[in-house]
């Protein structure tokens, strides 16, 4: 209830001092990470640099000081054993396994890495230079957004005033908090990259969120080879941040869209995505899928986990990112677990930055577990997915009947949009009717990803 108060109170102050109380609160919990990895990053030998998370750990690694993340698979440990030197640039994300001690988690890893891996987050490169670099640019900012902003408030010859539509969006974009958290990373990634020995190549994930740009811009600033975007997971339909108007990627103008060198999707499937956005395909590579790996360990049409005749329907419960859309996904399965046998098994698998408690759910009883999907997956009849988890991917690729959520309200951005056999429902009724009647996937998992854990084709295009 204080937190909420707090929240009202916050959420009503001016846009600007709402930007420099979150500055505060942003210096004061990721200060103690300010150094840390330095030495290892400026004395490194490596040529090729990652930029990614601090998550999506493994746990049993983590926990022995070894990075092992499951964004990249093995391919850290494949560059080791080819005698590849490699640097780490990590986003701190507060997670399960990093909630307050990323920089002990930085250190281990710099120890075990043993000089064949450098590890940093991002915030190693805090100090008084960036602040008041971001800060500077932030009043230069606000001072062009106040600009522009007149001009379209006074458009003489507009029909309709559409200012109203996006006033919040543009007062947050030029002078709020979304400003000056990505002119601070703007700065922090000059500095890291200004700190970086000369790379051959570098990549990163690539969802293209808003310090993606910046990251690019600070990598060519700092006179590196080759930059690489990696798309982790699927490419959706709808999901706007992986298409720009096709004008954007001619390179002849002074104010180019910042873009990669290369893009090395994942597959077949986000190869066509790509084409069908008019990315230009001399600019595309396809590489193994890193994230959908343990995939390539399963025969479709393989019988699962044995169980007995007549044993009791196993529903996976495959949670999503945005609590609303979580909400949503286990409202509707309460409301059809009475419609369905009593001895029915939910077992439940939230994503990692929204949890579930079964308390909130009292009429549906399950198990909430944070196992491997790719485990779950062998010991299920069905999978209930999200609007938007890119789990839904595993199970249809593995043959298990897909069940997604679509909310009425908004567009279908799941990634098994259009598959055959997969079935999408909005009420109780059809969730229910879909759980009993569900039909068995044919799936051909190589039409979405390339799946080699020799991983040759990453490695070709990192050593050669």
């Amino acid at each position: 209830a204080q937190a909420s108060w707090l929240r009202r109170i916050y959420r009503s102050l001016p846009t600007k001092l709402n930007a420099l109380i979150w500055l505060v609160h942003y210096l004061v919990t990721r200060w103690p990470l300010k150094g840390v990895g330095l030495k290892e990053w400026v004395k490194s030998k490596g040529e090729v640099a990652f930029v990614s998370y601090l998550y999506n750990l493994v746990p049993n690694a983590s926990e022995a000081g070894k990075f092992e993340s499951r964004y990249w698979a093995h391919l850290p440990d494949s560059l080791q054993r080819d005698n590849c030197k490699t640097n780490w640039l990590h986003m701190y994300v507060k997670g399960p396994l990093t909630p307050t001690a990323a920089a002990t988690v930085i250190r281990q890893f710099n120890a075990v890495g043993q000089a064949d891996q450098a590890h940093v987050t991002l915030d190693t490169f805090l100090g008084r230079r960036v602040i008041f670099r971001a800060l500077s640019d932030w009043r230069l900012l606000h001072r062009a957004g106040t600009k522009l902003q007149n001009i379209f408030i006074t458009e003489p010859n507009a029909s309709i005033n559409v200012w109203p539509l996006f006033k919040d969006d543009w007062h947050q974009s030029l002078h709020g908090v979304e400003a000056l958290s990505h002119l601070i990373n703007l700065n922090l990634l000059e500095a890291a990259l200004g700190a970086l020995p000369a790379q051959r190549t570098g990549v990163y994930l690539q969802e293209n969120q808003g310090w993606e740009p910046s990251l690019v811009h600070a990598w060519n600033v700092a006179g590196h080879g080759r930059l690489i975007g990696s798309p982790n997971a699927s490419v959706r339909f709808w999901d706007l941040r992986y298409f720009f108007d096709p004008r954007s990627y001619h390179r002849n103008t002074k104010n180019n869209l910042p873009l990669p060198d290369l893009v090395a999707v994942n597959g077949s499937a986000a190869m066509r995505g790509y084409l069908i956005g008019n990315y230009p395909a001399s600019q595309l590579l396809e590489v193994e899928a890193l994230r959908y790996l343990s995939l390539a360990d399963y025969k479709i049409g393989e019988p699962k986990i044995f169980r007995p005749k007549g044993a009791p329907l196993v529903v996976l419960v495959m949670g999503d990112y945005l609590s609303h859309n979580t909400q949503l996904q286990m409202r509707l399965l309460e409301q059809a677990a009475t419609l369905l046998p009593k001895d029915t098994v939910f077992v439940v698998k939230p994503h990692p930055s929204c949890p579930v408690n079964p308390a909130d759910y009292p009429e549906l009883r399950m198990t909430v577990t944070m196992d491997p999907v790719s485990s779950l997956l062998t010991k299920c009849d069905v999978a209930y997915s999200s609007s938007l988890t890119a789990a839904s991917l595993d199970a249809y690729c593995v043959g298990v009947p897909v069940i997604s959520v679509l909310d009425p309200s908004q567009l279908n951005m799941s990634p098994l949009r259009g598959c055959v056999g997969v079935v999408f429902v909005s009420t109780a009724e059809e969730l229910a009717i879909a759980l009993k009647d569900r039909k068995p996937l044919n799936p051909d998992k190589n039409n979405f990803f390339k799946l080699d854990p020799k991983l040759a084709s990453w490695r070709r295009l990192l050593l050669e």
